[in-house]
């Protein structure tokens, strides 16, 4: 034994250790659940920073969340290829953390209005500062993230002996367990955060709070891991076998390319012609990997619909019911059925559906599996299409471009008639308002109230409500033309009474109005809204209004309003549109559906694929999936960018039509597929060639850790799934 061979095993023994574990992975452990639940905690109200804090639009929101999530699974690559090639494992996670922690630091920072709230009324200023600093923040969270993707758990390898095999296996059941526990606890506790009001000046939703935690989350996380620096088991970098079969790839394409006169011989395989450079051994190896990302090429279009839960069905969920009784469920807190589902339904596929199937003497090949699982995925699409149906049956019609929208509100007590230009003559009930919006195609109308007539001028796109009485018509208003953001109601309310009047919702202030005019609105959140009516002389009267999620309201104030014990008991709330009526719970059925999929095809496709490669092909496979979920998210950005289709519920069609079509593809690409053993495929060209044994086994060397822990998980199908959320 070497001098530098005993120094690595005193070094080894030296090591402490607990119930035969290593100390150092419970750092490891640690760091990797702050971390998770930093990255999905911030990922979780993303959309909905992008649509209410910024204004994007819906369609530009999830383009930008996409293109996030796209960078986030490119990256893996480049952190692969730094540790194994220049800084080592330890190394790049320290370093590209740091990176991690600075982003989201700057995103919490991009968050607070008040920075550029110079008239302190809730809004940002400068909107060009927050968005120039939240692309910042993200760039370096999705360096951080997906840099340390391919590092973190191979890391955790490394602390283990050979003989430790044992321990090894329940060290990433636990590692995995504490990325789930990370992931399903930040996603149920941002949003809450998220929820809260809080600012300096004003307060506003706590987008800052909501990105500050998984912040400090992440500064837990990487104290945590440089803390036990001193007893971790740190190697040297040895090479990453990507690069070894990029440039393998490369040498046979330029070789092929350089020698395509009819003077030479043709090969059997385009691969071949990397012989003159490269063992039979490697290039069978490539052929192996090859064949299974030939079968990658259609897997992109599942991930264009499976990471859409954290857009377009959050979106979603922004224009539904979320009372559940005791508690509020907030739109982005949905998100958090999918992983309780996963929890669930992997043993219930493994011990309960597989083996039915089999007892049927069906089948069922992991190619039919992956095929499967794209169709029910589909499906979910196909529900949250008919769910999005219904969504806009009970949305407002809001006016098109080129109309406008116009109500009466009547001032006094007494009905006051109405003729409008092509509309029958109808009657506005005292201290009322007329039933529906009408809607016009001209911007000037005729309109005659109490007898007396006028030509009324009224803006494109808007809808208005005039206040008449018996003089007739007296003021027109600005009503809004969408739902009110984040689930709140808009209530305003109009001063019919003979005084000026404040009116006051927590700490909000409306006032004072003038008699016969409107105050702006007011945002409330679900349930009892209480304000405060308050006249010139200090008397005071509390009127409560129940509200959904949703809606928006006029309050008239009457010209027989008194303040005293029954204040409140001409006051009439007049409903301009009601409230989201479809329940949330209803978006259960697509998570349902999509996590069935993602349970059949991921786990399914990474367990086929490690079976397909060989042993010390794993990390490239690896790679290559991660690509595919990179390349559906840039699929999902350029549908939402392009903006084409005018419905939702059509643009959740199209992506049902198009992973319909894929697996069709895919099932014709898997029925030509010949399963291999690549075990005995590498075999076969050791014995007959034992003149490349050493370097065989030279290139088995720079397998590193990382592709162990895969090769020793490949059982663990709970853990083959979460590797697509690292």
């Amino acid at each position: 034994m070497t001098d530098k061979e005993e120094k690595k095993e005193q070094k080894t023994k030296s090591r402490p250790t607990i119930l035969g574990y290593p100390v150092s992975i419970f750092f490891i452990v640690v760091n990797e659940f702050c971390e998770r639940f930093s990255y999905y905690g911030m990922k979780a109200v993303l959309v909905l920073y992008f649509k209410y804090f910024i204004g994007w639009d819906n369609d530009f929101s999830t383009t930008i969340y996409h293109t996030f999530v796209a960078l986030c699974y490119l990256t893996p690559i480049l952190g692969a290829i730094i540790a194994d090639s220049w800084l080592g494992k330890f190394k790049t996670i320290v370093y590209l953390s740091i990176v991690y922690t600075i982003g989201q630091v700057i995103m919490a920072i991009s968050a607070i209005h008040d920075i550029t709230d110079s008239n302190r009324d809730g809004e940002p200023d400068n909107k060009t500062f927050h968005v120039a600093l939240s692309m910042v923040g993200l760039t370096l969270i999705a360096l951080g993230t997906g840099g340390i993707k391919p590092c973190v758990s191979a890391f955790g390898g490394d602390q283990f002996e050979e003989h430790q095999g044992k321990q090894r296996s329940t060290f990433f059941s636990i590692f995995y367990l504490a990325i789930n526990g990370g992931s399903l606890l930040s996603t149920l506790i941002t949003p809450i955060l998220r929820a809260q009001e809080c600012g300096i000046y004003s307060k506003q939703s706590c987008f800052p709070l909501a990105f500050g935690v998984p912040a400090a989350l992440m500064v837990v996380s990487l104290v945590v891991f440089i803390a036990g620096h001193r007893m971790y088991h740190m190697e040297s970098p040895k090479g990453n076998i990507l690069l070894l079969v990029v440039k393998c790839i490369g040498f046979a394409v330029k070789n092929r390319f350089s020698h395509r006169s009819k003077q030479y011989p043709r090969r059997e395989h385009w691969m071949d012609w990397a012989e003159e450079k490269y063992d039979k051994l490697l290039i069978a190896q490539v052929k192996m990997v090859l064949k299974v990302l030939f079968l990658y090429i259609p897997l992109p279009m599942f991930w264009a619909l499976f990471d859409q839960q954290g857009s377009r069905w959050t979106l979603q969920a922004t224009t539904m019911d979320g009372n559940f009784g005791a508690f509020i469920i907030q739109p982005d807190q949905m998100q958090i059925v999918n992983p309780i589902l996963i929890v669930t339904m992997v043993p219930i596929m493994d011990s309960v559906v597989y083996p039915l199937i089999k007892k049927c003497h069906i089948n069922f090949t992991p190619l039919r599996k992956i095929t499967v699982g794209m169709l029910v995925a589909a499906l979910a699409f196909v529900a949250a299409a008919l769910l999005q149906i219904q969504i806009d049956r009970t949305m407002p019609d809001f006016p098109s471009s080129s109309q406008t929208q116009v109500k009466f509100l009547n001032l006094e007590s007494t009905p006051v008639p109405v003729e409008v230009e092509g509309q029958e003559p109808f009657v506005v009930p005292g201290f009322n308002s007329s039933n529906e919006y009408m809607t016009f195609d001209t911007m000037n109308i005729k309109i005659s109230v109490g007898g007396k007539d006028a030509t009324a001028t009224f803006n494109k796109t808007m809808r208005h409500t005039v206040l008449i009485n018996a003089a007739g018509m007296q003021h027109t208003l600005n009503d809004i033309t969408e739902k009110p953001s984040e689930g709140l109601n808009a209530i305003r309310f109009v001063n019919g009474f003979s005084s000026e009047l404040n009116f006051t919702l927590k700490s909000k202030n409306l006032g004072p109005i003038a008699p016969l005019q409107a105050s702006g609105y007011l945002n409330a959140t679900h349930g009892k809204a209480n304000f405060t009516i308050v006249n010139e002389g200090g008397q005071m009267c509390h009127y409560i209004i129940e509200v959904g999620f949703g809606s928006s309201y006029t309050v008239l104030i009457p010209s027989t309003f008194q303040f005293g014990e029954s204040c409140t008991k001409n006051i009439t709330a007049i409903e301009d549109f009601g409230p989201n009526t479809v329940h949330m719970s209803w978006q259960v059925i697509q998570y349902f559906l999509l996590t069935c999929g993602e349970v059949v095809f991921s786990v399914t496709g990474l367990d086929f694929s490690y079976s397909q490669a060989p042993s010390n092909m794993k990390s490239v496979l690896q790679a290559g999936w991660l690509l595919t979920v990179a390349v559906g998210n840039i699929i999902v950005l350029i549908v939402a960018e392009a903006g084409s289709l005018p419905d939702q519920w059509a643009e959740y069609v199209l992506f049902a039509s198009l992973l319909v079509a894929v697996s069709i593809i895919f099932a014709f690409m898997a029925y030509f597929y010949t399963y291999i053993n690549p075990a005995e495929i590498e075999a076969q060209l050791t014995e007959f060639q034992p003149e490349d044994k050493k370097k065989k086994e030279k290139e088995h060397e720079m397998m590193t850790k990382d592709n162990l822990a895969y090769v020793n998980n490949e059982t663990s199908k709970d853990t083959d799934i979460k590797q697509t959320k690292i």
